[in-house]
């Protein structure tokens, strides 16, 4: 510790107030989205012992949000991934949210955003989702419908279904974010 810090200090890792939410193209993107899943889906909720890869990877389209400093890309603190399971049918799946980055909601919501806006401009006519139970209330404040009570990985998640009319057909690959934070008094 330094001679002048207080002994009480208490440390706050950095949060970035610039993001880029965007399809995932080049290979540190894909790495740190799988990383971040690993960490909140492996370490953090031991849904899944040492890795939560499937076959649904190497079809799937990843999204990443990532945090920006001085504009530029520096670490992945979400994801979320989507596929089409036949013609018009798409599915989001492993949503994650860095937990430096979860007190901003916004970032969980711009990424589900972008995913059924994306879907949609690709031909979605119906978009469902495995949610856990945790995230039920987000997901209905975002329009979407609970189907059914379902357990997956042996913990209670829910089916549901976004209502598309509130998700306007998203064509851009990337979207950037400026988020700005009141300074302490």
């Amino acid at each position: 510790m330094l001679p002048f810090a207080p002994a009480d200090r208490t440390a706050f890792p950095f949060v970035s107030g610039e993001y880029r939410i965007k399809h995932v193209t080049a290979d540190w993107e894909r790495q740190g989205c799988l990383t971040l899943r690993r960490a909140v889906f492996c370490d953090e909720q031991t849904i899944f012992e040492a890795d939560d890869h499937d076959g649904l990877d190497a079809a799937a389209l990843p999204i990443a949000a990532i945090a920006c400093v001085a504009g530029m890309p520096e670490q992945v603190v979400g994801t979320v991934r989507i596929h089409q399971a036949e013609p018009g049918l798409w599915w989001g799946s492993r949503l994650a949210v860095h937990r430096d980055y979860r007190g901003a909601a916004w970032l969980g919501t711009q990424l589900i955003q972008h995913a059924v806006g994306t879907a949609q401009a690709r031909g979605c006519t119906r978009f469902l989702a495995q949610v856990q139970v945790q995230n039920l209330r987000l997901f209905e404040r975002l329009h979407w419908r609970s189907l059914q009570a379902i357990r997956v990985q042996g913990r209670p998640h829910v089916l549901m279904q976004a209502d598309l009319a509130h998700y306007p057909p998203r064509v851009e690959d990337e979207l950037r974010f400026v988020v700005r934070t009141r300074a302490a008094a």
